[in-house]
């Protein structure tokens, strides 16, 4: 790979790492250091996930207009922003704080993702474009495996708050990677419509191709349903199963592992099994996850890392497969804004399964474990009932 892939690498492992970081502390930091129920928990992920939802738009705006270095930097520097300001809410005991800190660590999390992506095609060859799509997601998944157990680790002897501290210090990494990035490649100077019509033609051609909107539809699902589960999966695990928090903490490693396995091997059987498989192995994977938590004996750790293993390791494998998609058939003038209306639909529905979970959750964890399992059910079926099913090799390029 290229040298400016590698500052793009470490922009990647810096920011996701503190995000990654801040996420595994939240449910945490509201029931061990604050006191509240899962009912704040569903409300402060869905401030989380409301980045997603009100800045992608824009951010897939900005992104066709100026250069792709500008973007980067610029999405660093609000994640290192946000972590201040939620790490000053976990000292002070501020859920307002803490919830303007998540969400704008979250928007510039939104506004790295978009840029990453549409810089990928900028800096490596066409064939390469998945080989480079997993590792940025590789990155991701080291960092998300680490930050669970050391938040855990953190919070079982008593230094919960510090966690937010860690994030600052790797977001501010991720800030220093990105500088290195060379100064070129601006968008090109061309007249623009408004701001309304670039974003009604990034969701029509959305909306007109067959196969972006068969993963969009996916996403919806799934994507609900993945919050749904962070928001039931604490109080299931510290009250159902009776678990420590070091032992949470320790079972949510099983995520980041499955990411890890799920982006080591997506372009393997992307070549072996085709991405019509693959795009029906990521979701439908999740399936299993809710059934393995409910058969688990109290006090026991093997199914809900299993259970967590599989919420990561299918869905990256489909993640990584369906970017690299998006990338080929877009026209490069495009990316941003494309990226951006499927980025809406994978995220922006996080705030309703967030709130529906947190509130089943709140009345009987379980609840909210089998919202997520029946949203990742309606997920699977999308695929099966789209384009995607035929699609034996990657597309051919815009």
């Amino acid at each position: 790979m290229p040298a400016p892939f590698s500052s793009l690498l470490g922009g990647a492992a810096g920011t996701h790492a503190a995000d990654q970081v801040a996420m595994a502390a939240l449910p945490l930091t509201v029931v061990l250091g604050l006191g509240a129920g899962a009912e704040m928990i569903g409300l402060l992920l869905a401030v989380q996930a409301a980045a997603w939802l009100l800045c992608s738009l824009p951010a897939g705006v900005l992104v066709d207009r100026v250069p792709r270095r500008a973007a980067l930097l610029l999405s660093a520097s609000l994640n290192l922003g946000g972590m201040g300001l939620a790490f000053a809410g976990s000292e002070t005991g501020s859920l307002p704080l803490l919830g303007l800190g998540v969400f704008t660590a979250s928007a510039g999390v939104v506004l790295y993702v978009l840029a990453a992506g549409s810089a990928v095609p900028d800096l490596v060859a066409r064939e390469a474009m998945p080989r480079a799509n997993a590792r940025l997601e590789l990155c991701r998944a080291v960092v998300t495996l680490l930050a669970a157990p050391a938040v855990g680790a953190l919070a079982a002897i008593g230094w919960l708050h510090a966690a937010y501290g860690l994030a600052m210090g790797l977001a501010a990494l991720g800030l220093a990677a990105l500088t290195r990035l060379p100064r070129q490649g601006a968008a090109p100077r061309i007249d623009r419509p408004g701001l309304a019509a670039q974003l009604r033609e990034g969701a029509g051609f959305v909306l007109g191709h067959p196969l972006l909107r068969g993963i969009g539809l996916c996403a919806i699902f799934w994507n609900m349903g993945f919050f749904a589960w962070m928001a039931g999966f604490v109080p299931f695990a510290l009250q159902a199963l009776a678990l420590s928090p070091g032992q949470v903490g320790l079972v949510q490693g099983g995520y980041g592992a499955g990411l890890l396995a799920g982006a080591a091997l997506a372009p393997i059987c992307m070549r072996r099994l085709g991405p019509n498989a693959v795009l029906v192995i990521g979701p439908g994977v999740s399936v299993l996850a809710p059934v393995l938590l409910a058969l688990s004996p109290v006090q026991g750790l093997a199914l809900p890392l299993a259970a967590q293993f599989l919420v990561g390791f299918g869905p990256m494998m489909w993640l990584v497969c369906q970017v690299s998609i998006r990338q080929a058939v877009t026209p490069r003038a495009m990316l941003g804004r494309v990226g951006a209306t499927l980025q809406v639909a994978i995220y922006g529905v996080r705030p309703i399964g967030a709130l529906a979970g947190g509130w089943l959750a709140g009345m009987s964890p379980a609840w909210g474990i089998a919202l997520a399992g029946t949203l990742f059910v309606a997920s699977t079926a999308a695929v099966l009932g789209s384009k995607l099913v035929t699609l034996r090799a990657m597309p051919t390029a815009a």
